[in-house]
Formats: C-alpha cells, structure tokens, sequence
C-alpha cells in the first residue's frame, strides 16, 4: 500500500512540473554545482573538504531546522541569531558552577525567550516579524550590558569539555556534523510521524479551520517557538566550544537571516504548510557548497558571500511566487475540467 501510495504521489509530481519544481528544485540545483564544482577544482571532492562543507554549516543547520518549524507555521523568528549568542555566553559564564548548569541553564533560558515570543504572538495576535525583531534587539542589547562587549572564556577547568563538544570529532566526523545529522533525524521524524508535526502543518496551511478541529494553535505556536528558541541557545553553547571555550557577544549575528534562507531555498514556503527538514538540509548544503566554491576559486572577495546569499535569496522568493501562482492557474483548470458540461 505505501509503495503504491509513493508511485501515485511521485506520478503527481510530474504530472505538475510546478509542484516538481517546487519540492525539487534546490536538490537539482545541489547535484548540478556538486558535479560542475567536481570538474572544475580538483580538490572539491576529497573527503577533507567534504566535511569541512558540513562542518562550517552544520551549526547553522541546527538554526535552519528550528526556523523550518516557525516558517512551517506561517511565523518567522529574528531572534534566534541573538538568542544562540546569549546561550554561549551564559554557558562560558555559568561554567564554573559545573557543567550541568552551564549546558541546562542557557538552554532553558533561551526557551524561555521563545516562549514569550510564542506567547505575545499567540495571544496578543501580533505580527512575528515585530516580536522576533524586538526580542533580536533586546537580547542582542543585553548581552552587550552584560559582557561590556568583552569575550567571556569558559572556566578553565571545563574549558576542554566543551572545546572537545564543539570542535572534536568522533570516528573522524565533527560532533557537530553527528548533534545536526540525529536533530535532522528527530525534526523529519517530529513533521512526518507524529500529531505534533501534523499540527504545525495544518496550522500553517488553514490555522482558522485548525481551530474548528479543535486544536489548540496558541500552544502550538507557543511550543514551537520555544522549540526554536533551544536549539539556537543550545547551538550557541557548541559554537562556544568551537571558538575554543570562549563565548562572543557578537556571535551569531545576522544567522537569523541565513536560516531563513536555507529554509526558503530549501522549498519551505514562507505562507506556511509545504516544506520539511529534508529541504531545509539541501538548502544550507546549497549555500555552504556556493561558498566553499568561491573559497575554492580564490579570486572573489569574502564579501561577496553575502551579496550571492542575497541574491539566492530574492531569487527563490521571487520564484516561489511565481510558482504559487501557477500552482493555483492550474489547480482552477484543473477543477474547470472536471466539471460537468
């Protein structure tokens, strides 16, 4: 039944190129720059690079798959880049109490913000934009109050721990790369598999007949929030160790906007209900592999990363528009057709 099921829905696919297109189109993109870079730098495909490629992303990956569950919902969230810097400093500030409180207490800090993010969303029915953009300057202005925009080391006694965290590897894979793979696993299984991912699916394609459904949206909203809002504290605690035990004030700025574009590109829809985490993946690997290739080609600037991010960006936006619109001419036609005559 599943593999007829599985036939029937990929018959679907081609049978509208648009929808194709959709669910698709960054994957295509992927394995054509992976082939084309392949071919033209010697190097691209040697195992070192590989997983530099998914080290220098996974981090923001884990940002990415939070940001797939807001944008799932029809929401956004500008704070998470604040909220991942505030969660290392806690940690290198906290890690001369043990480290169970540097690694729980920044995390349910930074979950606590999202709660309040969901729950002024929620209740109070104010746009995500605003909210995630007050809680990005607040937060951000906090941290520099409280660091007096200084570097805070970890305590030296646990500083190895968390170096060994964010910057060891286990059987030659960065346990960075491992934290993003098994998140990815667990997100896709969350979406796919149980009510909870159903909910924010359905809350994000119609949240008006959700609520006739009798579920209840505000805690959804709630819940996912601040479900974004640990796994950004908790990746500031990784990108802590990374930077060898040190926790920067200034970390993590502008990641809101690079999530945001790994999920766009990766074929989520910013009006919500279409999209996952398999996406979301394809999409940071996207951007990290278009910047490893201009590392690799060493004849552009560093600041055209952002400028070709940008652009990426408005690109898949303006396309998904576009896509919408032919998705709904030929859903029309379609119904046009099978009416009597």
């Amino acid at each position: 039944m599943k593999s007829a099921a599985s036939h029937q829905t990929n018959n679907k696919l081609f049978r509208n190129p648009v929808m194709f297109i959709q669910k698709q189109g960054a994957f295509i993109a992927l394995i054509l720059l992976i082939i084309f870079a392949s071919i033209k730098y010697d190097n691209f495909l040697t195992s070192v690079n590989i997983i530099n490629i998914l080290k220098q992303n996974s981090m923001i990956g884990l940002v990415a798959i939070g940001m797939t569950f807001v944008i799932l919902m029809k929401g956004i969230d500008l704070s998470v880049g604040s909220l991942l810097a505030l969660g290392g400093v806690m940690a290198a500030s906290l890690s001369s109490y043990g480290i169970l409180a540097a690694l729980l207490v920044p995390i349910l800090i930074t979950t606590f913000l999202g709660c309040i993010n969901g729950w002024i969303i929620a209740k109070l029915k104010m746009e995500p934009f605003i909210v995630t953009l007050a809680m990005m300057i607040g937060v951000r202005g906090f941290i520099y109050v409280f660091t007096e925009e200084k570097t805070v080391s970890v305590a030296v006694q646990h500083k190895q721990f968390f170096i060994d965290l964010g910057n060891g590897a286990f059987i030659g894979i960065p346990n960075s790369v491992w934290i993003f793979v098994i998140t990815l696993a667990l997100a896709s299984f969350i979406l796919h598999q149980t009510k909870f991912g159903r909910n924010v699916y359905a809350i994000g394609g119609n949240e008006d007949a959700t609520r006739l459904m009798g579920i209840r949206v505000d805690r959804m909203k709630i819940m996912v929030y601040a479900l974004n809002g640990a796994l950004a504290g908790f990746t500031g605690i990784l990108l802590a160790g990374r930077l060898g035990g040190a926790a920067q004030p200034v970390a993590g700025n502008a990641w809101e906007l690079d999530a945001i574009a790994a999920v766009v590109i990766g074929g989520t829809l910013l009006v919500g209900g279409r999209g996952g985490v398999f996406g979301t993946f394809v999409g940071v690997m996207l951007l990290g592999v278009v910047l490893n290739v201009i590392n690799l080609q060493g004849t552009l600037d560093s600041w055209w990363q952002p400028v070709i991010r940008g652009a990426f960006l408005l690109a898949i936006v303006i396309i998904q528009a576009q896509l919408m619109k032919q998705q709904s001419v030929f859903k029309k036609k379609k119904i046009e057709h099978m009416q009597p005559r």
